[in-house]
């Protein structure tokens, strides 16, 4: 009996082995990541094919240029389309979905985490630049040549006044177009033209989506819908379908992704100057820059997520790889803002509620890499100016940046217009901005990067820790 009962044990085993092909781990990894691999492939490439065309062209026209960049200035209007509907729907469809107290929870959650990591960047940031010194060895080197960009008479308090002023814009419909902002006009001949503070105040209409504003908007909705209830339901519903809808739409710009950040890479690249020269007057600060946001995005926010969620952080920067691409080619938070809400999503697994609350208001107020950069930014030029900072001044800078960086809207280079008011506290001229010009359209996309990872941790880390009470409610519809 035994005879011919092993042998029958044996022929069912290997039976199954023998037709069954067991699919290749290889080809599946590459087929499951095929679009994030071609999007860094697309960064990879343009970045080459710049280099090449520069080596060998030379000098481009404007018009080149724009001509070059053609094709990935398409894909840039198409992602930033998606950012009205997007910021609307996902907070207006999170906060209904989720009861008032767990929005609340969440939202203080998300909102610590923010500002908590972003004091970490500031400080992180001066004690780089305060250590390093890169101003200090070439105080009078660096030009002063000035295309204008980026100047604007202002105060700090102005600044901070219009912050909140933005929080509560009077009028929708133009706070999806426009935003306000103070500016002073030189006085007359009577008044001390070195005090800010007496010159006539101005409020100007800027183009540019208020994003902070419509965030406070969709917030306030949402609640309101939350409380309603069932009387409210088919509104509610309305934001959840428009939410459904631009994350379709996402899904098929996405895959235009490779493309069109390749011409935008390779446009940058032959519209720069010579970046060997450049890089000789600020090659130090521009590795001051980088080093604090390497150490912020790849040692401290990993850090952090790891001791919250106790998990290793690298499959989650690798899931997040596309949103990373796509930041880097487009330098801009909120025209990535689709691909981050979907990486987090159908990647990473975090809860559509959390990653549709916590992403636009990120968007909004989370700007670690802007952070860094103004910080090391003021006090590099104040060496290069020769001025003496005392514990208070290095204080004020914290204060401002973090201030600053916050009112920074998710658009290429706006942490160039901010850093007015932090060149403010120590006394130094909006002009002085000229002085870092010629590396900051470079630094942006590192630092949009830093800002996008930001957004990413922090709605997995809130993820986890709101678990328990997500899994208590009914899925999001």
């Amino acid at each position: 009996m035994e005879e011919n009962h092993v042998p029958k044990q044996i022929s069912e085993v290997e039976i199954p082995d023998s037709d069954e092909k067991k699919p290749n781990k290889v080809v599946t990894c590459l087929k499951a990541n095929a679009l994030t691999l071609a999007t860094v492939g697309g960064v990879i490439c343009g970045i080459i094919v710049g280099i090449i065309l520069k080596e060998t062209v030379g000098t481009f026209t404007k018009r080149e240029v724009m001509y070059v960049g053609f094709v990935g200035d398409v894909f840039l209007r198409m992602l930033k389309s998606l950012i009205l509907p997007l910021i609307i729907s996902s907070l207006v469809s999170a906060i209904a979905s989720l009861d008032i107290s767990l929005s609340g929870r969440i939202a203080a959650r998300i909102i610590l985490f923010y500002i908590s990591t972003t004091v970490i960047a500031v400080a992180l940031g001066i004690l780089l630049v305060a250590t390093i010194q890169p101003g200090a060895n070439h105080a009078g080197d660096v030009g002063t040549e000035n295309d204008g960009e980026g100047q604007r008479n202002i105060t700090t308090v102005d600044s901070l006044l219009d912050l909140v002023r933005n929080m509560f814009p009077p009028n929708i419909i133009q706070a999806c177009m426009e935003q306000t902002r103070t500016n002073l006009i030189v006085p007359g001949n009577d008044v001390d033209q070195q005090d800010l503070y007496k010159w006539d105040i101005v409020e100007e209409i800027v183009s540019g989506t208020n994003i902070l504003g419509l965030v406070v908007v969709a917030v306030v909705v949402g609640i309101a819908l939350a409380q309603l209830g069932e009387e409210a339901i088919t509104l509610a519903n309305f934001f959840h379908s428009l939410m459904a809808l631009s994350m379709k739409i996402t899904s098929w710009i996405i895959k235009l992704s490779p493309v069109g950040i390749l011409f935008l890479v390779i446009a940058k690249i032959i519209e720069m100057d010579d970046m060997e020269t450049v890089l000789g007057q600020l090659g130090l600060y521009f590795a001051t820059v980088m080093a604090g946001i390497m150490v912020h995005g790849f040692v401290i926010l990993p850090l952090i997520f790891s001791i919250v969620t106790r998990q290793l952080p690298f499959r989650y920067i690798a899931n997040m790889s596309q949103a990373i691409a796509t930041a880097f080619g487009t330098a801009s938070s909120s025209a990535s803002l689709p691909v981050t809400i979907q990486c987090l999503e159908e990647n990473n697994g975090v809860d559509p509620r959390v990653a549709r609350f916590a992403v636009p208001i990120g968007t909004a107020i989370n700007m670690d890499g802007t952070a860094i950069y103004e910080a090391v930014a003021a006090i590099f030029i104040a060496q290069i100016r020769q001025l003496e900072l005392s514990v208070g001044n290095y204080i004020a800078i914290s204060i401002t940046a973090t201030a600053a960086s916050i009112g920074a809207a998710g658009i290429p280079q706006a942490g160039l217009v901010t850093l007015v008011m932090v060149l403010d506290t120590v006394g130094l001229p909006a002009e002085d901005v000229s002085l870092i010009l010629a590396v900051d359209w470079l630094l942006d996309r590192f630092r949009t990067v830093i800002n996008v990872m930001g957004d990413a941790f922090g709605a997995g880390i809130v993820n986890h820790l709101s678990q328990k009470e997500l899994n208590t409610l009914p899925d999001d519809p």
